[in-house]
Parts: structure tokens; C-alpha cells; sequence
């Protein structure tokens, strides 16, 4: 694959990205009042604004180029129809069937995917309306008021940022989320929960991820020792996963087990049956809504012109910051404490999905791929690192994310929220000059001395900083579906235009087989193995003195 770096639109970018780097966002506003209109769009309930980033017109038209000579169109395409796309698994990536229409078909491989999905959803409801009318019960036939969901990464980020958002509409049974292996989280949630009145979900597609299955194993002793019935574990243990036969060998119901596919990667899984804790806490309508408003999304990036089109803006602005600019950081900001899981599973979905230095052909990357995401919620986040944003020597993109309907019986103030939002993404493209700071300290009475020139030197801003806002009409599940869905194909977009796989994690797996093989060393049973390092062989020394 012919590296970026290589591409002849890529030389034109990097030519015109010197002549802009003396023109500042403040100059740009200047120059063009109507610089909202010209790079703004909409799309399913959100508006994007981007017109603080530091592009003009032939900016967009060069990203565009790029996009269209790494033949962004066809592998959207590609994405959509079922083709391989997760070159290193030969997988197609399937997510947008998971929220697509039952017809027509999709057929993949001989199988009608669409339909396949479908059913699995149909599957899914049934089991959660019987649970939340009280009709699907514990082994002793008491209702199920709690439901522990044991999962990692994508079988607990995607699900747990969902049910945080959707909370106000939560009417089911209590939901619990349990995903770290050091305990903290499985006993908080067994000391709430009553054994006999327990559904615990177990999610992972191997059926064999280390802290799912440890956490798993724990539960369902809970179960055993909790209930007085031999079929606790039975009925009360949901497997979601894609391998049946460990799920006999656990001594599990492989009837009431739900699937996962490996045409769709943990990632972006939420949407599948490992979507079922949103489900049983929100209701099957409300997760359809879910559904309809990422498909929504889906359609939108399918359908809509390319410079017109979230996802493939928000792509392109990312490859041109991250890139172009060599902006190795970006910042997630939602103004809504409901939204505050988002920054978290944006981490896996961007960093996982293109934090690659290798093409989809097997070559080094020669071009810096994706950035670090990281951020919090606002206000708080004014008042924990925005100093840094506006005053730190790196240069630090931001997504900022507001709601302009709040949650139906929420107090707080939305519109004080929403002006915080507007301000830091004003004073981050304007900043504060000298000369209006000097003017403003001597409009006060400051004596104009040295003292008076280090008050105005600490006080600058330089401004300049770009951001997006990415504003939606509400919190409905509809918008919700489509805000996730934007980010996944975001990514689709980056990983296409630097030429790397989206779909694989070989480093996650390279950690997984290490950390098994350290177990017995860790736990003192046998020696580090041969392949261990000093530094591990001394941090595993050091561990075993202050355990004993």
C-alpha cells in the first residue's frame, strides 16, 4: 500500500498547512462573518459545528482530495455490503448490520446476516419484557430486581455508557457493572444485590477473557451459596458469547445463551446482544430507538455528500490535526454529567481501532496515526485541566459535546452549562492578547511599571486553539445511538485515510499472553519464565516480599 506520506494530495496539504500557519482563527473569523454557515452540518439530531479549526476552503477541498485518492468511497462501501475489510482476520465489520433493516437481505458467507440479527434481537426482547414483568424469574421464583453485567472493554463500556445516559428512562431492574479483576467492583455489586433475585450476565465472545471468567467464577459461588435451588446457576446465568462449548463445560444453559459474531469486534458490539443490560434496563422500544438512531447515523454517512458528512468531517479534521499538524492529543468534553462514561469508550474505540504503526499490507507507518483521547465532563473539567488547554505549550484539539433539551425532571441549569460550553470554546479560538489585557489592568488603575508588563505576560492567551462542537437536540436514545455511531465511523474514516486496519487489536492480545504466563510467578507457585526481563523479575520479587 502506498504509504501517506507518498500520496501526492497529502504533499499539497502539508504545502498549503505552511502557508496557514501564520493565519490565526481570530483572523479567519475576521475576515468571513459567515464562517459558521460555510463549516457547519448537520445531521440526525446534532449539528456539528467545526469552523474552529484552523482550515479554510481549500483546506477542505485538499482533505477531500486525499479521502477520494485513498478511495474513501469504496471502502465505505465495502464496510456496508459485507466485504473484508479486517484484513489481518480476513473478517468482514459488521456493526451496521447490527442496526440495520431485516430486509433486504445481507448475506455474508451463505448466511443472512440481517436476519440472523434480527432474530437475536427478537430473542433478546422476549427474554427482557419476561424479566421486567416479573414473569421470567430467579430459581425460586421470586422476580428479578438486579442484574449484574460481568464484561470487559467493549462488553462493558459501550453497555455502561448507555445505561448512565439513558438513566432518567430506566425502569427495570437495577443494572450493575463489573469488569476489573480486583474485586472492588463485584463487591460492590453483590452487597446490594439479594442472590435468589439476581440475573448475572457473563459476556465474552471466547467465553475465556481472563477477568470476565474470574469474575464470572466468583458470581455464580455467590449464586450457589445464596440460593436453595441446584439450578441457580442454570437460571440465573446469561451467557453472551460465540463459544458454546465452554459454555457447556461451565455447566451452563447453551439454550439461553445469546451470540456473538466474529464479524464484529468488541468495540463496536453495543448494538448486538451484548447490548442486553441496556435492554433489561431501559426496555426493548428504548433500545430500538437506540438501534434506529445509530442506523440513522449509518445512513447519513452512507448517503450524505462528503463535505457534508459528520463522520467524514470529524475523520479528515482528526488526520489534519493529528497529522498534518502533529496535534498528538485530543480532548473529549461533554457537557452533560449523563455523557460522562463517553470520553472512557471513546479511548477504546479511537485508540483501539487506530492506534496501529502498521499499514493494512503489513508495511511501518510512516505518517503519526491516532492521537491520545482523553477528557472529562464540563464544568469539571474547567476547573481541573482547561488551564492547560488555554495556557500550556501543547496545542490541544478538543470535541466539545452539549444537549440543548435537558433530561425531562433534571434540576440543574442547562443554560448556564450550555454558556460555560460556548466560553471555552470561544476563549480557546480567540485567547486574550496584551494589548487588550494592558488596556483592561490600566482601565482599573494598575500602575503601568514592570510589575504592570509581568501581570500582562501571565495573563495571555494565546487563542488559536481548535475545537469542535458537536451540539444535539436531547438525550432521547435515538440521539444517543447516532452520537456512538458518529464516533465509529470517525474512526472508519481515520484508519481508512492512513491506511491501517480499524478492526484488529493485536497489542491487547500480545499483553493477554503475558500476563497468563506471569500468574504463577506472581502468585508464587513457579519462577518468572525464561522470556521475563530484569525489571519484571525484580518488580515480581518486590511483589512476593510484601505479600508474605
Amino acid at each position: 500500500m502506498q504509504q501517506l506520506k507518498d500520496l501526492p494530495s497529502w504533499t499539497a496539504l502539508l504545502r498549503h498547512r505552511r502557508a496557514l500557519q501564520d493565519v490565526s482563527l481570530r483572523e479567519l473569523f475576521e475576515r468571513d462573518p459567515g464562517r459558521f454557515e460555510r463549516f457547519s452540518a448537520n445531521g440526525p439530531g446534532c449539528l456539528l459545528d467545526f469552523s474552529k479549526n484552523r482550515i479554510t476552503h481549500e483546506t477542505l477541498d485538499l482533505l477531500l482530495a486525499l479521502a477520494a485518492e485513498r478511495g474513501l468511497e469504496s471502502r465505505r462501501e465495502a464496510l456496508f455490503t459485507g466485504e473484508i475489510v479486517n484484513a489481518s482476520e480476513g473478517r468482514p465489520a459488521l456493526h451496521t448490520a447490527l442496526r440495520g433493516p431485516a430486509s433486504p437481505p445481507l448475506r455474508v458467507a451463505g448466511e443472512d446476516v440481517a436476519a440472523t440479527v434480527h432474530a437475536t434481537v427478537e430473542r433478546m426482547a422476549a427474554l427482557a419484557d419476561a424479566v421486567r414483568a416479573g414473569e421470567r424469574t430467579g430459581a425460586t421464583g421470586k422476580p428479578v430486581r438486579d442484574v449484574i453485567n460481568i464484561g470487559i472493554g467493549g462488553s462493558d463500556l459501550g453497555p455502561r455508557l448507555a445505561l448512565e445516559a439513558l438513566a432518567p428512562l430506566a425502569d427495570g431492574p437495577r443494572v450493575h457493572f463489573v469488569a476489573n479483576v480486583d474485586g472492588v467492583e463485584l463487591e460492590r455489586a453483590l452487597a446490594g444485590c439479594d442472590p435468589e433475585t439476581t440475573l448475572v450476565l457473563v459476556v465474552s465472545k471466547s467465553f475465556g477473557t481472563s477477568e470476565t471468567m474470574r469474575n464470572a467464577a466468583q458470581a455464580m459461588d455467590w449464586l450457589r451459596r445464596g440460593v436453595a435451588s441446584a439450578e441457580a446457576v442454570a437460571q440465573q446465568v446469561i451467557p453472551i458469547t460465540a463459544n458454546l462449548e465452554r459454555v457447556r463445560a461451565l455447566g451452563l444453559d447453551p439454550e439461553l445463551a445469546l451470540p456473538m459474531w466474529d464479524w464484529v469486534g468488541g468495540r463496536y458490539s453495543l448494538w448486538s446482544a451484548v447490548g442486553l443490560s441496556v435492554m433489561l434496563g431501559v426496555g426493548a422500544e428504548r433500545f430500538r430507538s437506540l438501534l434506529d438512531g445509530a442506523h440513522a447515523m449509518d445512513r447519513h454517512f452512507r448517503e450524505a455528500p462528503l463535505a457534508r458528512n459528520l463522520p467524514v468531517i470529524l475523520g479528515l479534521l482528526s488526520v489534519w490535526n493529528a497529522t498534518a499538524c502533529g496535534l498528538r492529543s485530543q480532548a473529549v468534553v461533554p457537557y452533560s454529567e449523563r455523557l460522562a462514561r463517553l470520553p472512557g469508550h471513546l479511548q477504546q474505540l479511537l485508540m483501539e481501532s487506530n492506534g496501529k504503526s502498521v499499514t493494512v499490507t503489513g508495511e511501518a507507518v510512516t505518517a503519526e496515526t491516532v492521537p491520545v483521547i482523553w477528557g472529562q465532563t464540563g464544568t469539571p473539567s474547567q476547573h481541573a485541566f482547561f488551564q492547560a488547554l488555554h495556557q500550556g505549550t501543547d496545542t490541544v484539539p478538543v470535541d466539545f459535546i452539549g444537549v440543548a433539551a435537558p433530561v425531562a425532571g433534571e434540576c440543574g441549569d442547562a443554560e448556564a452549562l450550555t454558556a460555560n460550553l460556548l466560553a471555552q470554546s470561544q476563549a480557546l479560538m480567540r485567547g486574550r492578547s496584551a494589548d487588550e489585557i494592558r488596556a483592561e489592568l490600566t482601565a482599573a488603575g494598575a500602575a503601568d511599571d514592570e510589575s504592570l508588563d509581568a501581570a500582562v505576560a501571565a495573563r495571555v492567551c494565546p487563542g488559536n486553539r481548535p475545537s469542535n462542537t458537536l451540539l444535539l437536540q436531547d438525550l432521547a436514545p435515538e440521539r444517543l445511538g447516532a452520537l456512538i455511531a458518529l464516533y465509529e465511523h470517525r474512526a472508519f474514516v481515520e484508519g481508512t485515510l492512513w491506511g491501517i486496519n480499524s478492526f484488529d487489536q493485536w497489542g491487547v492480545e500480545l499483553g493477554k499472553q503475558l500476563a497468563e504466563g506471569l500468574l504463577p510467578a506472581v502468585r508464587g507457585e513457579a519462577e518468572p519464565p525464561a522470556n521475563a526481563d530484569a525489571s519484571t523479575r525484580g518488580l515480581v520479587a518486590a511483589y512476593r516480599r510484601w505479600r508474605e
